[in-house]
């Protein structure tokens, strides 16, 4: 007789422990640091963590383990799309985009290594990327899960990009590049 294990893993049990290690991190930085960031600095933090978590709240959870009896019997494999652009489906892409945008937003307010298009370019492609050789782990491991697909690590890197180009589009007024200033954390 051959056993099945089958439940859900829930994004609370792991995302709500994590970001209280994000808060408790920066009590200690807030405590333990020489430089002192102002509010606005713990804004960007807390909002960018924030960010994140929701990320990996939509394209992770739940996972719904299945082994044994019950698992998916399609082969892991054959979930991976290497096919580019001619097998996009136009509603996930766009949605891609939009999810990475906030990255490309973030990362020049987080460090100055991502002054450059090609640094955020990277590091979205590199996010991405991780992201799907998780979900294809995951459906390795757990016997369910998502699908891995080039299309999504274009749209993804395409999302750093575009909010990278906004965020800098705005820098180039006066105003934003004060406010910046003020904001930047290093």
């Amino acid at each position: 007789m051959e056993q099945s294990i089958m439940f859900t893993i829930q994004s609370t049990y792991i995302l709500a422990p994590l970001f209280l290690l994000v808060l408790l991190f920066l009590v200690a930085d807030a405590l333990w640091k020489k430089k002192k960031r102002n509010v606005g600095q713990y804004f960007i933090i807390i909002t960018f963590s924030i960010y994140l978590l929701c990320v990996i709240q939509l394209v992770f959870f739940p996972i719904e383990v299945n082994i044994g009896k019950y698992a998916n019997l399609t082969p892991w494999y054959k979930t991976i799309n290497f096919i580019p652009i001619l097998t996009i489906d136009i509603k996930t892409f766009i949605l891609n985009i939009i999810m990475l945008m906030p990255l490309g937003v973030y990362l020049p307010l987080l460090h100055k290594k991502f002054e450059s298009l090609k640094n955020v370019a990277y590091s979205g492609f590199f996010l991405s990327l991780s992201i799907e050789v998780l979900q294809m782990m995951i459906r390795i491991i757990c016997g369910n899960g998502r699908s891995t697909d080039i299309n999504d690590l274009i749209a993804n890197t395409v999302g750093a990009i575009l909010g990278y180009i906004v965020i800098n589009g705005l820098l180039k007024r006066s105003i934003g590049n004060h406010i910046w200033n003020k904001l930047r954390l290093g």
